[in-house]
C-alpha cells in the first residue's frame, strides 16, 4: 500500500515536469528607465552684443584772449625825424644822444641804442608824448650785437624821477618785468626762459606790453609769455632801452611801433558764501 502512494507520486511529479516543458515560464524583460534627455539647443535669432563702455566726452575750451579789449589804433611811429601824429608834423619826439662810448639816434626809420664802452651801463630814449595809462604796444627789435647778459626792452608808464616799469629781454632766452623807483631796479618777477627769446645776435623779436590798471601782461612775437600786477605807476611815457653787462658791446634798432587803445573790465571774482554758526 505505501509502495502503491509512492508510485502515485512519483507519477505525479513526473506529469509535472513534463507540463512544465510544454508551457516554459515567461522572460522577464527589463524595462529601459528612461535617460535624462538632451535638451533641444534654443536657436538665438538675436544674440546680445557687448555694450561699449560710455566715456566722458572731453569738452575742448578755447584759448583765452590774452590781449582783451584792444580798441583803436592811437598811433604808429615810423622812427621818421617828421614823424606825424594825425596830421600836425612832431619833430624830435624822441631823447637822443651821442656819446663816446654810447648813443641814441633816430635814423633810417629807426630808434638805434647802442653801447660801446664796457659796463655795466644802460641807455634809454623816451618818447616825449603822449602819457599812456592802459594801451596796448608792440614794436619790432633787431640786434647786431648783443651778449649772453646784455639786455633790451620797452619801457612804460615812464613818469619823473626816474621811475618806470620795463620789459626787459636778456639775450641768453630769457625775460622779466621790472620797476624802477628813483633809479632803483626790482624785478617783478625772476628771469622766464622763452623760446622767442633771442640766445644771440644777429636776431629780431616783436616785443609786446598790454597793460589795464595794476594788470601788465608781457608777449615776444606775438605769444603770451607772463603777467603781473603793480599799482604804483599808474601812468606814463614809452621807451625802449639796452643794457651792457660788460666789455661786451650792444647795438638795437627799434622800428614799427604801434600804440593801441584797450578798453575791458576785468571779470569780478564770484562772492564766497561764508558759513554762518549756528547758535
Amino acid at each position: 500500500m505505501k509502495l502503491t502512494i509512492f508510485y502515485r507520486v512519483m507519477l505525479l511529479l513526473v506529469s509535472l515536469t513534463a507540463c512544465s516543458g510544454l508551457f516554459p515560464a515567461p522572460t522577464l524583460t527589463p524595462t529601459p528607465v528612461p535617460g535624462t534627455e538632451t535638451p533641444t539647443p534654443t536657436i538665438l535669432w538675436f544674440p546680445p552684443t557687448n555694450t561699449p563702455a560710455t566715456f566722458p566726452t572731453r569738452t575742448i575750451l578755447s584759448t583765452p584772449e590774452q590781449r582783451p579789449g584792444l580798441g583803436e589804433l592811437l598811433f604808429t611811429d615810423s622812427f621818421d625825424s617828421r614823424a606825424e601824429t594825425g596830421t600836425t608834423p612832431q619833430p624830435d619826439l624822441w631823447s637822443t644822444s651821442v656819446a663816446s662810448w654810447a648813443s641814441a639816434t633816430v635814423t633810417r626809420n629807426r630808434l638805434i641804442l647802442s653801447i660801446s664802452g664796457p659796463g655795466p651801463v644802460s641807455i634809454a630814449s623816451l618818447r616825449n608824448q603822449p602819457t599812456l595809462g592802459n594801451f596796448y604796444a608792440e614794436a619790432t627789435v633787431k640786434l647786431s650785437l648783443c651778449g649772453s647778459k646784455d639786455q633790451f626792452g620797452m619801457i612804460f608808464r615812464a613818469a619823473p624821477g626816474d621811475n618806470y616799469y620795463r620789459f626787459a629781454v636778456r639775450c641768453d632766452g630769457q625775460a622779466r618785468p621790472e620797476r624802477v623807483l628813483s633809479g632803483s631796479n626790482s624785478p617783478l618777477l625772476d628771469w622766464q626762459s622763452s623760446g622767442d627769446a633771442p640766445s644771440a645776435a644777429p636776431a629780431e623779436v616783436k616785443l609786446g606790453v598790454w597793460t589795464l590798471g595794476s594788470e601788465m601782461r608781457f608777449f615776444l612775437n606775438d605769444h603770451y609769455q607772463f603777467s603781473v600786477r603793480d599799482p604804483l605807476l599808474p601812468a606814463g611815457r614809452l621807451g625802449f632801452f639796452v643794457y651792457a653787462s660788460g666789455a661786451t658791446p650792444i647795438t638795437a634798432s627799434f622800428s614799427d611801433l604801434a600804440v593801441y587803445s584797450v578798453y575791458y573790465t576785468s571779470p569780478t571774482p564770484s562772492p564766497t558764501s561764508s558759513r554762518t554758526p549756528t547758535p
